[in-house]
């Protein structure tokens, strides 16, 4: 494994061009704005997603979407989950049989509610898939600062081939069996942050900050439950480890993002004037509709997505939650 393709050129889709080209690779990151493709060719840095990190030398960028997965051995897919199945429809077109696709977006498809690694499933049959998730703040390991994820994959060869080479000295790299259960973690985390960011916002305190993070990682644990996933993967770096990071930094894009809300900036105002996209306000949509569906119980999610899409009271909306009815922890 000498050549990787990374498709999406987003702060994260950067941070792992990065990591793998220092993992010793030929590495090309395909991007949709040529703003973004100039910037990275001639100055190594990628000034509209993850301004001020100077880049590795030897990242190959490019708008091609055809040329940057020509002679790749493997493919990260990091685009915005709701554009998941479109870009890997048209990568199926492009890319041999039997190419791996390591997915670093997570998220749930809203028309289907299906994860990542279904809609990616469906669109590339016969491509193996891994999934990589845990706490990583792209510009940190853009940056080379010490991070540890989990490589999911249920091929335990492959996916033992895939964490070698993933790995780097500040890049440390778990293997794990469990896709579905990191694929949950990833997408209900975005949903928590933002509710952190909430009372974080409203000034309801680190009491209410710790509860939230628990009381969540109860539902993603229910969520995960109800999909197959093992529950080690919910308390492992998928799970707990990228829900603490993301509830508790104005580094995680969804923290910020329910932090303004949670002062009182309008939803869609604090979107417009981003341009990032922020997964968890989609996911705010999905999970719950998920979790409806299989008639799971997250009144915290169901909460999110109530105060950001349907325009609830901060105040009446936490008055709520704490007035459920009471019953034991476990």
């Amino acid at each position: 494994m000498r050549h990787v393709t990374v498709i999406g050129a987003g702060a994260w889709g950067t941070a792992l061009a990065a990591t793998a080209r220092r993992a010793g690779h030929d590495v090309k990151l395909y991007a949709r704005e040529s703003e973004v493709v100039e910037a990275i060719n001639t100055t190594s840095e990628n000034a509209v997603f993850l301004p001020g990190v100077t880049l590795p030398d030897g990242i190959f960028a490019t708008s091609n979407l055809e040329a940057a997965v020509y002679g790749a051995d493997a493919v990260l897919l990091v685009v915005p989950s709701q554009f998941m199945r479109g870009v890997a429809e048209s990568l199926n077109d492009l890319m041999p049989d039997e190419m791996p696709v390591i997915l670093a977006s997570k998220g749930i498809e809203q028309k289907s509610l299906k994860l990542m690694n279904e809609v990616v499933e469906e669109a590339m049959p016969n491509h193996p898939l891994a999934a990589l998730a845990g706490p990583s703040f792209a510009a940190e390991v853009a940056r080379g600062q010490p991070a540890a994820l989990t490589l999911a994959c249920a091929d335990e060869g492959l996916g033992a081939h895939l964490m070698e080479n993933l790995a780097s000295p500040m890049f440390r790299v778990y293997l794990s069996n469990d896709v579905v259960g990191a694929e949950i973690g990833g997408a209900v985390k975005n949903v928590l942050a933002i509710a952190c960011g909430i009372i974080e916002g409203r000034k309801f305190g680190d009491n209410a900050r710790a509860a939230l993070i628990t009381r969540g990682l109860a539902e993603m644990m229910r969520l995960g439950e109800a999909k197959g996933a093992e529950m080690e993967t919910m308390v492992g770096l998928g799970g707990l480890g990228d829900l603490v990071l993301t509830c508790n930094a104005m580094q995680s894009r969804n923290f910020s993002f329910g932090f303004a809300v949670g002062e009182g900036q309008n939803p869609q105002d604090i979107l417009a004037g981003r341009t990032a996209v922020t997964e968890g306000v989609a996911n705010a949509i999905s999970v719950t509709q998920l979790a409806a569906k299989m008639n799971i119980e997250m009144p915290i999610c169901e909460t999110v997505h109530d105060i950001i899409h349907e325009g609830q009271d901060i105040d009446a909306a936490m008055h709520a939650l704490m007035q459920r009815p009471l019953k034991p922890e476990f």
